[in-house]
């Protein structure tokens, strides 16, 4: 069983615990970090160890609209293998003001793809520059807030 498809129940009130799979709003999830889409059409390559993602800065107001237009490209194909979206839950990675989505992409050395998902997040109006971040630097603790600088290997 993976990290994303258990379930587990909770002894003392016997419900089930959140899906981070379900459709939900970000805004009003407290008990998980993230809400995951995944593709459901077309083909893909698989996520490899140099796979990235964008990342999507948006106001907390604004993060349930511009989440669910994320989360429908991304199951219909139109983006990479995979997106999240950070909660409402406190996250010590996190600035307080805005929420993130990532879009992942397989080899951020295929500028060919990054590019053509960023373009595709044009298309759904995230028209402002966006950092893509490898996630080789997420492995290594490298966040900005932290006072990393320059570990975006896009940025447009």
């Amino acid at each position: 069983m993976n990290k994303w498809s258990a379930k587990s129940m909770d002894t003392k009130s016997s419900k089930k615990s959140f899906d981070p799979f379900e459709i939900a709003k970000p805004s009003e999830v407290m008990d998980s970090y993230w809400i995951y889409a995944t593709r459901k059409h077309g083909t893909y390559p698989e996520h490899s160890e140099k796979g990235g993602k964008w990342l999507i800065f948006v106001p907390r107001q604004q993060i349930d609209e511009v989440w669910d237009k994320i989360r429908s490209a991304t199951e219909q194909g139109h983006l990479g293998s995979s997106a999240k979206v950070s909660t409402a839950r406190p996250n010590p990675n996190a600035v307080n003001s805005k929420k993130v989505i990532c879009v992942y992409t397989y080899d951020w050395k295929d500028e060919n793809d990054v590019r053509r998902i960023r373009a595709a997040l044009r298309q759904l109006g995230i028209t402002s520059k966006i950092p893509y971040k490898a996630d080789q630097e997420t492995y290594s603790g490298m966040y900005a807030n932290r006072g990393n600088k320059r570990i975006s290997k896009y940025y447009e």
